[in-house]
């Protein structure tokens, strides 16, 4: 059978092109894979993909992160849901669906299961609102647990306070205003058009939300919609939105690092000139990453699952269909072309 691909090509300083990555096509033969299957693995066929911004720090020769860059000539690879076709796994049969790393492919090999995660429908019943598989990839996956575990845990919130959110319409921003308003904070968020500050007030449920890039000041901006300063922000953007926010924190307030995505393709990062007032305000920044809290993963489901079937939150994904859109979808998200949690639907359930 035919196995489609998403190589990628090399390294690159610059913002991501859709000619940085190829599709490659090869013939598979799946009696010859399973016959060569070691203890432990598992055969997948790939059902969704998931674009996320950190995959472009991967695209770069730095070993001093978190997470190892991808190898050129390779194929990528990312957060996917994934049915299994065969097993020499005790902990997953033919037939289950699973969520975790696998390749940017319509068949893999999964040698490294330990971070996978059996999805069980099992309690969806006549009467409950359906989770789309999908979902497992945003509201339900490593997006909407960061922003579960950056907001609970990071931002320490206390009901009453403002709380501003960047990229607010994207994958884990999106949730991060919907839990703020539910513990009863006053939410603003900022976005890129006009289409997705609609979605902010009138589908997120943010109280306000402004297009930063018609925004001739972003100071001004800030202190129109916080006059009395902002206590908690969740970054996602850093650059020039950061050192405006630093000016009008409010005493004692928390700035959780989520992301940066503005600086990622930079080869010369924006540098900050406002951090002085960490002193003067008393503020606490803190990066973090979702992995730090796996932990509270299990009430996170529980609790978000929980949201959405009450119809107390909403999910916004954008979705690309066929394994060849993936390359676009993901230099998409650089240039504010996502709505949404960026998927691509790689083949039917």
């Amino acid at each position: 059978m035919e196995n489609k691909q998403i190589i990628f090509k090399g390294y690159i300083d610059r913002a991501p092109e859709i000619t940085d990555m190829e599709l490659r096509k090869s013939k598979i033969s799946m009696r010859e894979v399973v016959r060569s299957m070691e203890d432990g693995e598992i055969v997948v066929k790939n059902l969704y993909l998931s674009c996320d911004p950190y995959m472009r720090g991967r695209m770069r020769d730095f070993h001093n992160s978190y997470i190892p860059p991808f190898q050129p000539s390779s194929v990528i690879e990312g957060f996917g849901v994934s049915k299994v076709l065969h097993s020499k796994n005790h902990k997953f049969k033919a037939g289950d669906v699973v969520t975790g790393f696998t390749a940017w492919e319509e068949y893999s090999v999964i040698h490294n299961t330990a971070q996978l995660r059996l999805i069980d429908n099992s309690d969806d019943d006549d009467n409950s609102v359906p989770i789309p598989l999908s979902y497992h990839l945003g509201l339900l996956g490593m997006p909407g647990f960061t922003a579960y575990a950056g907001f609970y845990e990071v931002c320490a919130p206390k009901k009453g306070e403002s709380v501003y959110v960047s990229a607010a319409s994207g994958a884990v921003g999106q949730l991060v205003g919907q839990l703020a308003k539910l513990h009863g904070c006053y939410v603003v968020g900022s976005a890129g058009t006009t289409h997705k500050v609609d979605l902010l007030k009138n589908k997120l449920g943010y109280d306000h939300a402004f297009n930063y890039k018609t925004e001739p000041h972003l100071d001004a901006s800030l202190k129109r919609y916080f006059p009395k300063g902002i206590d908690i922000y969740f970054e996602n953007v850093g650059g020039p939105m950061l050192d405006a926010v630093l000016l009008n924190m409010a005493i004692h307030g928390r700035i959780a690092v989520c992301g940066m995505v503005s600086q990622y393709s930079l080869s010369t990062p924006h540098g900050i000139h406002n951090l002085n007032t960490l002193v003067s305000k008393r503020v606490r920044m803190q990066g973090f990453l979702q992995s730090d809290y796996l932990t509270l993963f299990p009430r996170f489901v529980e609790d978000v699952t929980a949201y959405y079937r009450q119809g107390k939150i909403v999910y916004i994904e954008d979705m690309n269909e066929g394994l060849e859109s993936a390359p676009a979808a993901f230099v998409g998200l650089f240039s504010g072309e996502n709505v949404g949690k960026q998927v691509v639907r790689v083949a039917a359930e």
